[in-house]
């Protein structure tokens, strides 16, 4: 039987494309196990699947002053010889890593054992953890056209980000029955990332009288972030967080105001859904969302309000802009060459796994 040891962690995003392509792995006949951090967001979220999950230690790399700077490189250190330690026991015949300060020690480990690996990028530009492994790696996948000239010829392919079929196969009933909205009104969602947005939070409570006249309102706030007063108004329906019933939210979804996280926008690219994408200011980001964004602006996937002129009125003028135009974006997506992420990855890891190591 195959082996293979997925990586990444630290943020929902470096995680939710190897959810994605689990289903795809077991079908193959692969035996799966994961390595993570000790007690990152991947743990829960992999254990949650019945995999094998493997914890090793972690650090951050930072580009500014932080004390932990001088405590963390040892932190690696340590994760890289935990890692070596279990690919010694699992002796997966590939590695694939999404990413994070975790998969670092990882794919070391890995390239010093002769394990080949595939490693995904997902915003345009690499980030720091995926330079630190680009140079080991057999394959890097990534997200956009415009990575491709960051990236190592022989080893860059274009695969877009692996989405969760699941996500394909919501209940629309169950949708109306979770909201309370009817069929009679087109339906926004709002979403600010996995923890939040407290500018597009304020933004889109703000702009409620402007919007709830032609549109019903999904809004994923993020943990302890919902309004209290607003609970219960009709044609809105706050959520912290969803899972499961996500893929029922977006069936009765018709357009988005999100964030620009690669994942996400991936699964609204995939899934068809125009959006309006307000990104990550690069006051408190390296501004990887703001590429992302761009791209799929030129692309004529999204439209864009930058975080700086967010507020109700721009929100609320961009949110029907958006809708009444919704068609073109759509035919856009529709041809676009991102859409084969899992079949192409699969083909891959196949291809790497029948090479003679």
């Amino acid at each position: 039987m195959k082996k293979i040891v997925l990586t990444g962690g630290g943020t929902a995003g470096h995680v939710t494309p190897n959810l994605a392509l689990i289903p795809h792995l077991k079908e193959r006949g692969f035996e799966i196990e994961y390595i993570g951090s000790y007690e990152g967001i991947e743990k829960k979220l992999i254990e949650d699947t019945g995999l094998s999950y493997h914890g090793v230690a972690t650090g951050k790399f930072r580009r500014y002053f932080d004390p932990k700077n001088f405590s963390d490189p040892f932190r690696v250190v340590k994760g890289y010889s935990e890692a070596r330690k279990l690919l010694k026991e699992i002796k997966p015949d590939v590695v694939f890593s999404k990413g994070g300060f975790v998969s670092v020690p990882v794919v070391r480990a890995a390239s010093s054992l002769k394990i080949p690996c595939i490693i995904h990028e997902s915003d345009l530009t690499p980030g720091l953890a995926n330079k630190l492994c680009i140079p080991v790696a057999k394959k890097v996948c990534c997200n956009f056209p415009e990575t491709l000239k960051y990236l190592p010829e022989e080893k860059a392919v274009l695969t877009g980000s692996p989405i969760r079929e699941e996500l394909r196969k919501g209940d629309k009933d169950a949708a109306y029955k979770l909201t309370g909205f009817k069929d009679s009104k087109p339906v926004l969602m709002v979403m600010g990332g996995s923890q939040g947005s407290a500018a597009i939070n304020e933004a889109v409570r703000e702009a409620l009288p402007g919007l709830l006249p032609d549109f019903q309102v999904i809004h994923l706030t993020g943990r302890d972030k919902m309004d209290n007063l607003l609970i219960g108004k009709e044609g809105y329906k706050q959520f912290e967080y969803v899972k499961g019933e996500l893929k029922d939210l977006f069936s009765i979804t018709d357009i988005v105001v999100s964030r620009a996280g690669a994942n996400a926008i991936s699964e609204l690219l995939s899934l068809r859904i125009p959006a309006l994408l307000i990104p990550l200011s690069a006051k408190n980001s390296r501004g990887d969302q703001i590429l992302n964004a761009d791209s799929f602006e030129k692309q004529g996937y999204s439209m864009v309000l930058q975080e700086e002129n967010l507020d109700a009125e721009a929100l609320t003028e961009a949110v029907h802009e958006l809708f009444f135009t919704k068609q073109t974006f759509i035919e856009n997506m529709e041809g676009s060459p991102q859409y084969r992420s899992i079949e192409i990855i699969m083909e891959l890891i196949e291809e790497v796994c029948n090479e003679e190591r």
